[in-house]
């Protein structure tokens, strides 16, 4: 159980400079340990978490020691608890999230506590940053157009995060049409040093989206994580992380003139890539740092998981401060985070001399050395210089097909598709560009390279350069302020000319909503099997993600996506091959368009102003038209609709009591499926459409949902009937009972018959009897899902044996009250013989109390074969939430008051 924080002795007061007092804090220098001095920043942070969180229950001293000897520890990939100060949930996450707070108020009141109680004890922030599909472009209402689109489509998702955004205190939900997730974390949310009652402590956060990590760039740990973690830490419940490696990236010196930010992430991703830096963090330092805006940093931030790590950290120094200014934080608050920083020894000053730290790994890159470059074409990784880009699209064409191949025959290299486009004669070659957007979360948070990208078009239309017709532009900035500073600039006028206007502020072309092409584009590109191309500003190119007709698709700077606009082509030398013909039939090379950076300097400085920051997020709490006319219930507790095929309320706390039910054991068990190795979150809860013979679509048809109306899994997440129907949904799912038959079924072992997995499960969940999964190693990797758990639990599974589980989804498991359950080293089931027929007997004591995190269990199965496994309850924590059925209904009991 919880006692007294141990290390109150070390909490300080901070003195305002002018008298007063900012607060309390967790003074790290005052533990007189030298071993602190050394760690990197962004261990600093997890320290300081660990110190003003340790409880002796959820986080204990050992806890605290690991971290400040992570010089040692961190090698040993020891696991530590961690409790970020908030948590950061987009839409599509944001849903479930509330759905399962909801229905916690409801499971509240029915056992006489105070619902209102059920409140996330840390801050959350909702943005509703709809990925916006780019039906409407090049027209001056697109924004509104597609915005009415989005409302109609997603009214019901809206309209429940709005009742969430009044019925739960500590949540702050933002609008649609505000801005993307990332950008707005940064310039509005992100508070880089929190006051809680008057204690002081780093700003930190987890999201449900990978690319929280934009917000490192402010000097704030951010990373994504699934679901269940978010909703856990939001409820006050520890993480469970492996203490970090952190790779040290020295920079030094000054980019060229002409050099993007975007041409320095690519060069950064390449680097780390080749590193390898999977499971880390990585710290960015050294003189090349004040060199850098703050926009940059978030630029090479965002792309974490591009290059693998779980966050890539810039330290506060003066440049972040600047950056809170400019962004209309007051001076108090950035005089206290100042403050505070510099006592904690969390604050970078490159005027005095800086203490050596120790990673576990050092990189180092002079910024003169990065030239313009683009990456492509099916990865963010494959970074081509631009001046070989016309020599590797070639060899593209003609290598065998890859990552870096097409595979076209040379006598069909050459051949031009003719086609008709509203009349007037086209054709189309291979590299061709038919997508040129501005987008996504990288690029369009920083000024240099969004005027960088307006002057680019205001030098292309005054010298009468124009682009083709048939390409689809699209501009997507990731909040409000880049439209005021455009328009502040004159230079949205430009774009506009060029046909990049402003389509919406969301996810767009990089997550694959670039819309429709036109018909007659499209049909020429596929009765003539060419190889269209897409240019983008974005973080992600995966093949068949841009848009399925695109099969080369390159990420590159706003002013490239620009120019390549214009030259209509990838396959081209910007140096000796001109992009177009001006209005006087004079050939307009890439040089006569691009701007110094010395001009894009000077109109950053005169158009991106302070009073802009103020005045879009101001705009925030008063919301938008469509927002504040949607109409949604009153009152604290949700009324659900039995109707609604979005918002369901799920029966987690079917029969819940005030008594925690045990732990549970496994009696008699059938076997639902039996895996071999690396089967992902992907293949237990798949994200994307909903097949139209699966029992999901079954289940919309029969509630008069139109196929054409089905929408995505990840859109659904909020009603658990269509998820649960969805769990082991995956077309491409292998299960040893189907001998070789690939696909979402199983056998019902009872009966013999083949059937969905769905109805198996149900047939045993009606005949009470319990089920268990069978797998290989690396059980449930991929990207962190919470219906990768809440789905097995729904479906009556009660536990999974495995070679091995990846980390976050075993943790999911135990969260649901699902017993994860380890083979003996060079153990799994076909070694032992088990072939999914046998019936399993899992015996765990009936006692919380007798059950010891990694304690070795016996499965007997009725084969008369049994076999020893570990139970993966790695922490005390767990096994309260396992005592509990699960994590949700450990918070509701604990909160009430319930005994443990």
């Amino acid at each position: 159980m919880a006692s007294a924080n141990p290390f109150n002795s070390i909490l300080k007061t901070l003195e305002k400079p002018q008298g007063g007092e900012f607060g309390k804090y967790y003074s790290l220098p005052a533990l007189n340990d030298p071993r602190i001095d050394k760690l990197p920043y962004s261990i600093k942070i997890l320290l300081e978490s660990a110190i003003r969180n340790c409880d002796e229950f959820q986080v204990k001293s050992k806890d605290v020691e690991k971290i400040i000897d992570w010089e040692n520890t961190s090698p040993k990939q020891v696991e530590i608890p961690f409790k970020p100060a908030r948590v950061l949930l987009q839409d599509f996450t944001g849903v479930p999230a509330v759905v399962d707070l909801a229905c916690m108020r409801d499971a509240m009141n029915k056992l006489g506590g105070d619902s209102n109680k059920i409140n996330p004890l840390v801050p959350v922030d909702l943005v509703i940053d709809h990925s916006v599909q780019v039906d409407v472009a090049r027209s001056e209402n697109a924004v509104q157009a597609n915005m009415e689109l989005e409302f109609q489509r997603n009214k019901e998702r809206f309209a429940f995060l709005k009742w969430g955004s009044s019925a739960f205190d500590n949540m702050l939900v933002v609008p649609p049409g505000s801005g993307i997730v990332h950008q707005v974390n940064l310039e509005y949310l992100g508070r880089v040093v929190f006051n809680t009652n008057g204690v002081l402590y780093p700003d930190s956060v987890v999201g449900t989206d990978s690319h929280t990590t934009m917000i490192d760039g402010l000097g704030v740990a951010g990373w994504g994580v699934g679901g269940i973690e978010a909703e856990a830490a939001m409820l006050g419940q520890p993480m469970s992380m492996v203490l970090p490696g952190v790779v040290g990236f020295k920079l030094l010196g000054k980019l060229r003139d002409g050099v993007t930010a975007t041409d320095l992430v690519l060069t950064v991703t390449q680097m780390l890539r080749k590193h390898g830096v999977v499971g880390k963090f990585v710290e960015f330092y050294g003189e090349g740092m004040s060199e850098l805006s703050l926009a940059d940093r978030a630029t090479i931030a965002n792309m974490s998981p591009e290059y693998g790590a779980t966050m890539g950290f810039f330290p506060v120094d003066h440049v972040t401060l600047q950056y809170l200014q400019l962004t209309g934080r007051s001076e108090e608050t950035i005089a206290m985070i100042e403050s505070y920083l510099r006592a904690n020894k969390m604050f970078v000053d490159y005027n005095e001399p800086q203490i050596e730290k120790v990673y576990s790994s050092y990189l180092q890159l002079k910024l003169e050395e990065v030239e313009p470059c683009i990456s492509g074409p099916k990865r963010p990784h494959d970074r081509v210089p631009l001046k070989e880009m016309k020599a590797d699209w070639q060899a593209c064409l003609d290598n065998r097909v890859g990552f870096k191949g097409f595979a076209i025959p040379k006598e069909s290299q050459d051949k031009a598709a003719k086609f008709s486009f509203h009349g007037t004669p086209a054709e189309l070659r291979h590299g061709d560009v038919v997508i040129a957007a501005i987008t996504s979360c990288t690029n369009t948070s920083n000024p240099s390279v969004m005027l960088g990208a307006a002057l680019v078009a205001k030098k292309a239309c005054e010298l009468g350069l124009e682009v083709k017709p048939w390409i689809k532009t699209s501009l997507a900035p990731g909040s409000g302020v880049v439209t005021k500073y455009l328009q502040k600039s004159g230079l949205q006028k430009y774009l506009n000319q060029l046909g990049f206007h402003i389509v919406g502020y969301g996810c767009t072309t990089c997550i694959g909503n670039s819309g429709d092409i036109d018909e007659s584009v499209a049909s020429a590109i596929s009765e003539n099997d060419m190889v269209a191309a897409a240019v983008l500003s974005g973080n992600r190119n995966f093949e068949g993600r841009v848009h399925p007709l695109t099969r080369a698709n390159y990420l590159a700077s706003p002013p490239l996506v620009v120019a390549y606009a214009l030259a209509g082509t990838v396959d081209i030398d910007f140096e000796t091959e001109p992009i177009g013909t001006g209005k006087d039939g004079k050939k307009i090379f890439f040089r006569d368009i691009w701007p110094s950076s010395e001009e894009v300097a000077n109109v950053v400085q005169s158009s991106v102003l302070p009073d802009m920051f103020k005045a879009t997020y101001e705009a925030i709490t008063k919301g938008n038209p469509m927002w504040n006319q949607l109409p949604v219930p009153s009152g604290s507790l949700y009324a659900w609709s039995p109707t609604s095929t979005y918002i369901h309320e799920p029966p987690y706390f079917k029969d819940m009591t005030m008594s925690p039910p045990g732990p549970h054991g496994v009696k008699d068990a059938y076997c639902l499926l039996n895996f071999g190795d690396s089967i992902t979150t992907d293949h237990i809860s798949p994200a994307g459409s909903i097949h139209k013979d699966s029992p999901a679509a079954k289940f919309l048809l029969e509630h008069g949902v139109d196929r054409r109306d089905f929408n995505s899994y990840g859109s659904r997440r909020g009603n658990d009937e269509i998820m649960a129907r969805g769990t082991f949904a995956n077309i491409r799912l292998v299960n040893k009972l189907l001998k070789g038959e690939v696909g979402p079924k199983t056998i019902h072992i009872p009966t013999g018959e083949k059937l969905s997995v769905y109805d198996a499960a149900m047939r045993y969940k009606t005949a009470g009897q319990d089920t268990i999964i069978l797998a290989g190693a690396e059980y449930g990797s991929g990207s962190s899902r919470d219906w990768a758990a809440k789905g097995p639990m729904l479906l009556g599974v009660k536990a999974v044996i495995a070679k091995s589980f990846e980390r976050i989804h075993r943790s999911n498991l135990v969260g649901m009250g699902i017993i994860p359950l380890c083979f003996k080293s060079g153990e799994d089931a076909d070694t032992l013989g088990l072939t999914g027929h046998e019936r399993y007997i899992i015996d765990l004591p009936s006692c919380v109390s007798e059950i010891r995190p990694g304690q070795d269990v016996t499965v007997a199965t009725d084969s008369g074969r049994s076999f020893t496994c570990t139970v993966r309850f790695d922490t005390e924590v767990e096994l309260a939430y396992f005592n509990h059925g699960g994590i949700l209904q450990y918070v509701i009991r604990n909160l009430i008051g319930a005994k443990q």
